[in-house]
């Protein structure tokens, strides 16, 4: 094999790695994959997932509740929900009136239909929230994807990747006969003040300051661009030299 077919095997090896690293979520009712460097745990009847490094942590949150489907648990009431403005009350005692970034479209993931909707200002303040509910036989999930404005876009496509990844795994039984008691398992809440860390953040001040070097080994998709840019120079001196060479 060519120097330059080994350098690039090599390099297309790590980027794989980069990339192919994902950590799956599952409890009794649902299973999605996110980022290897999030982690989730039980608060009370929500799960809350998020990243493990404490500064990344206070940027972008998923929530996930389910509970017993009742009498507003139908399509059109959580569409109508999700096409209106709501109002809360911060921990600092404001009151927030959410805008609708757009209104609730229907995507069929993993051949189940979810209602997919966006708010900003409607669970925290100066925060992003997309909604995904869904109903099935005997149980509503709302899974919803929270991050502060500053940083909605860094995290955006890694939201997508993990809504696309949505998938109910509860048997029939289960969904025919739910155990109110099941982990993860409440009424939904509008809880505004957030979950625990994310109010803390001044919003004011620039989230997510720190080591530049250290934040940009952590950011996979920063790290396989400049795996990928190596290659390319690296291959480009390697033509050079080989000229060179043959003169």
């Amino acid at each position: 094999m060519k120097p330059t077919s080994t350098i690039f095997v090599l390099i297309f090896s790590l980027l794989n790695l980069q990339f192919a690293e994902a950590k799956i979520f599952k409890n009794a009712y649902i299973s999605f994959e996110m980022q290897d460097n999030w982690s989730c745990k039980l608060e009370q009847t929500e799960w809350v997932c998020r990243a493990d490094d404490p500064i990344e942590a206070k940027e972008a949150v998923i929530v996930l509740t389910a509970k017993e489907k009742g009498p507003s648990d139908e399509f059109n009431i959580y569409e109508d929900h999700m096409n209106n403005s709501v109002q809360s009350v911060s921990k600092s005692g404001v009151t927030l009136t959410s805008t609708v970034k757009y209104k609730a479209v229907t995507l069929k993931i993993n051949d189940h239909p979810w209602l997919d909707g966006l708010h900003s200002d409607s669970e925290i303040q100066n925060y992003y929230t997309r909604y995904l509910a869904t109903v099935k036989e005997n149980i509503g999930l709302l899974v919803t994807f929270s991050a502060h404005n500053r940083f909605y876009a860094k995290h955006s496509p890694n939201f997508d990747k993990t809504i696309q990844s949505l998938k109910i795994i509860a048997s029939k039984d289960f969904l025919k006969s739910i155990d109110t008691n099941q982990a993860g398992f409440g009424e939904y809440a509008g809880n505004n003040e957030g979950p625990n860390g994310l109010m803390m953040v001044d919003p004011d001040r620039e989230l997510g300051s720190g080591s530049f070097v250290g934040r940009l080994l952590k950011d996979k998709m920063i790290l396989g661009g400049i795996l990928f840019i190596l290659a390319l120079l690296l291959f480009v001196a390697l033509k050079l030299y080989q000229k060179s060479r043959n003169r």
